[in-house]
């Protein structure tokens, strides 16, 4: 691959894409190829099929080459929820005097608080507020005079049968693995860090499972990854009304909890087979199953209960709720706090869908381009 490319997985809970970009003028992004293939998806702990997966992933990985011409030697996978545990930790660091901070005391700072977690590997660090010794709390304190420097941090985990599993994958085809958290990753992508500087509520819906975020600064404060979504719903309305999971699927798309009136029927046709059945028991059905998704949102925002979150609205984003019209709202007002739908700032690609991908692009080429030659030359004395 081209030295200004990067290659990433997005590992979505029913499907997976490999996309292929780098970084354009004014922040956008120039796409090369991308592919996506369906899969199995995974449960609390692991992959339903991981024979699936590996197909699934061979089969975009051969296609975004074959796009590309050119084969991918380095690929960031992003983590899902479900295999990601993120560990907060108020560290703190003394100097033998008053001295300009650099970017050596940053990462010894991380190092100090950083711990193995069994069944885990650590992938990444990150900060949510730094504080001085005079007190003054900034985002970045490099080149800032302090006699100590504290911070707020975010450790995150991915979990070793989540490595082992994508390692013995990818082993055959010689390419190295690095690691993203893709909530982290579409939380600080999507919701700007002035927003962030305050304390933001993040909800990422998709297909089989739901992540929630506390978000401060550049780290997160909390993290928790529920298995409801979108195919939970469908399976509903397939026990419901006694139809395949493919109709369910199509019947979940008909739903419109906008309408003023839900009398008559809802007719679909799958495969040649007709189905009809009560608008408002529909609606009645599809609300039932948003709302096993409110009870995790309303059970996550009693544990994390402060002040600091009372009246922040929730920044939602994923493919589990966008094709259902109305499902926002009937969010908002079964947990009482306003919903606001995040999508990439990008032409074409500001889609709910679109979030996890574009965001993992974003923060891979951070990362790629901070293990530059220059990168490292500029920032080899500590900033």
């Amino acid at each position: 691959m081209s030295r200004n490319s990067v290659a990433v997985l997005d590992i979505r809970s029913s499907e997976v894409t490999v996309i292929v970009g780098e970084r354009g003028v004014n922040n956008t992004f120039v796409f090369k190829a991308s592919k996506t293939e369906p899969y199995d998806g995974y449960d609390e702990s692991t992959f339903f099929d991981t024979d699936k997966l590996a197909d699934a992933l061979n089969r975009a990985v051969s296609a975004v080459e074959r796009i590309c011409g050119e084969r991918i030697r380095r690929l960031y996978v992003g983590v899902p929820g479900a295999f990601t545990r993120v560990v907060p930790r108020e560290q703190v660091i003394g100097f033998p005097k008053r001295r300009t901070i650099g970017n050596r005391d940053l990462d010894a700072l991380f190092a100090s608080g950083r711990e193995r977690l069994k069944g885990y590997r650590f992938i990444r660090a990150t900060s949510m507020i730094y504080v001085t010794s005079d007190d003054r709390r900034v985002i970045n304190p490099v080149g800032l005079s302090s006699a100590s420097l504290s911070g707020v941090l975010s450790y995150f985990y991915c979990s070793n049968y989540f490595a082992d599993t994508l390692e013995k994958i990818f082993s055959g085809m010689r390419i190295e693995l690095s690691y993203l958290p893709t909530q982290y990753a579409m939380a600080t992508y999507l919701i700007p860090s002035e927003t962030r500087d305050e304390y933001a509520l993040f909800l990422d819906v998709g297909y089989l499972s739901t992540s929630l975020c506390v978000i401060l600064g550049n780290g997160v404060l909390a993290q928790r990854t529920y298995f409801v979504g979108k195919g939970q719903i469908a399976a509903l309305l397939m026990q419901r009304f006694e139809m395949p999971y493919e109709a369910a699927c199509v019947l979940l798309s008909k739903a419109n909890l906008f309408a003023r009136s839900n009398a008559g029927n809802t007719e679909i046709m799958v495969d040649g087979v007709s189905y009809e059945v009560s608008t408002d028991a529909l609606v009645d059905a599809v609300k039932e199953g948003l709302d096993a998704i409110c009870e995790e949102i309303g059970g996550f925002l009693e544990e994390c209960s402060s002040k600091e979150l009372d009246f922040k609205p929730l920044y939602v984003t994923g493919e589990g709720l966008c094709d259902i019209r109305g499902a926002l709202e009937h969010v908002s007002r079964r947990v009482s706090r306003v919903c606001e739908q995040l999508t990439p700032n990008l032409p074409y690609y500001n889609k709910p869908t679109m979030s996890s991908r574009i965001a993992l692009i974003d923060l891979a080429y951070e990362d790629h381009r901070k293990r530059g030659f220059f990168y490292k030359l500029f920032n080899i004395f500590g900033g």
